[in-house]
This record gives C-alpha cells, sequence and structure tokens, in this order.
C-alpha cells in the first residue's frame, strides 16, 4: 500500500503537509535515490530521506526463542518447503540466529536484529550451547572423558567440551563452537548412532516451550544477551 509522499511526511511527525511540499519543492526530500517530486508514492520498503537523513520509523527489534521441532530446516530460503520462516508465520521479517539441523530439534533464537545475529556467530566469543543427546547404546564408563577431550572430525580436532552422562543411552554435552553436525559426527567416531539431538540451551537461555512454540525473550534475558556480546 502507497502513501503520498506529502502525507508520509506527515505520518512520521516530520511537518505538515503543507511544509512537506513546500521541502519537495526546495529539492530537499529523496525516495530512495532520486528526488520527490509533488504527488510521488512513498511504497511500505521506500527510503525517504531529507536533508540527506533518514525517516523511516526506527523498527521494533524483537528477541524470540523457539523449540524448533524436528524435520524443519534452519533457513529462509522459500524454496525450501521446511523452511523455518514459513514455520513460524510470524507477522515481521525474522532470520535464525545461528543454524540447527533439520534432524535436530530446540533451541533456536529468531530476531530482525541483524546486529546480534553477527556478534553471537563471532568464534572467538565462545557462547556455550547445551544439548541433550540419546544415541542408539549403552554408553561406555570412559564416553565422558573420550568426548570431553577432543575429537577428531573434520579435519581437526574438536575444542574440550563439558560432557555429563544423564542416562544409560543420554548425555548432556556443552559445546562453545558450532562444527557441521559436531555432535553426530564426534559420537560416530566412538561408534554410537544419535537417536536425539536437542539443544537446550544458548549461553543463559534456557528451552522452556512445548516443541514447535516460540516465546519472546524477557528483559532481563536480552540485557544479559547484550552484556555477552558487548552490545551497546
Amino acid at each position: 500500500m502507497s502513501t503520498r509522499i506529502n502525507k508520509y511526511l506527515s505520518e512520521v511527525g516530520f511537518c505538515s503537509r503543507r511544509e512537506a511540499d513546500h521541502l519537495i519543492e526546495l529539492g530537499r526530500v529523496r525516495i530512495n535515490d532520486r528526488l520527490a517530486v509533488i504527488g510521488d508514492q512513498v511504497e511500505e520498503n521506500d527510503l525517504v530521506s531529507v536533508d540527506g537523513k533518514s525517516l523511516r520509523p526506527a523498527e521494533e527489534m524483537v528477541y524470540i526463542a523457539l523449540n524448533k521441532p524436528k524435520g524443519i530446516t534452519s533457513t529462509t530460503d522459500p524454496k525450501i518447503k521446511s523452511n523455518i520462516v514459513d514455520f513460524m508465520k510470524y507477522p515481521k521479517r525474522i532470520f535464525h540466529v545461528g543454524r540447527l539441523d533439520k534432524d535436530s530439534e530446540g533451541l533456536i533464537l529468531m530476531t530482525n536484529d541483524g546486529d546480534i545475529v553477527n556478534e553471537i556467530l563471532r568464534a572467538e566469543h565462545a557462547h556455550e550451547k547445551e544439548y541433550l543427546v540419546t544415541v542408539d547404546r549403552i554408553l561406555s564408563s570412559d564416553f565422558a572423558d573420550k568426548m570431553s577431550s577432543g575429537v577428531p572430525i573434520l579435519n581437526t580436532i574438536t575444542k574440550p567440551c563439558k560432557v555429563e552422562i544423564v542416562g544409560p543411552k543420554t548425555f548432556k554435552i556443552t559445546l562453545i563452537e558450532g562444527l557441521n553436525r559436531q555432535i553426530r559426527r564426534m559420537c560416530e567416531f566412538f561408534g554410537y548412532r544419535v537417536l536425539i539431538l536437542k539443544r537446550i540451551r544458548i549461553m543463559h537461555i534456557k528451552l522452556d516451550l512445548p516443541t514447535g512454540k516460540y516465546r519472546y525473550l524477557t528483559a532481563s534475558e536480552i540485557k544479559e544477551l547484550f552484556r555477552l556480546i558487548k552490545k551497546d
């Protein structure tokens, strides 16, 4: 839906319609990369500026925790039938922070704040991610020691990590890196096949949702998130 340029300037609180027409006549208003003229229409994604300063209203940032089901792909590509954006059907354009394999489930963060995506993904921050894993046979007595010490996969050695056995075939693992299908490959190295892989924590944010549901991060969670990634 389009809006006349003078009405747009009025609706965003910059000036009256009459004053807007005057600014347009003076050549001080631009729509995208061209000078505006009286009667121009502003489309939803147009960038309007006066004297070089953008007038687009600041977009409200959203920070969401989603319990991604198995079978949903961490991609915004609409060509992928099981993409995470179509699954959520969220009214704003949002994108995922990092990835969670299609065969895995659990916590993934969604946002429209591109800055935090880049900051969280920066390897040097070494943010913890915790997973609950069930494998196809009983774990050996030295499994935790072997997994936590570093495993040769993908032409490298995984970084030391925390591993806690919580059942005959189930363990928790906390990583500070995210190699491709890392946990599955680590388990395969020792002869185990992963049956269930669920991410239950990202940094201080814990999974507390039914499968397929999402919630907004609390104010305290957002504050701590910004502190950890040093976002002002």
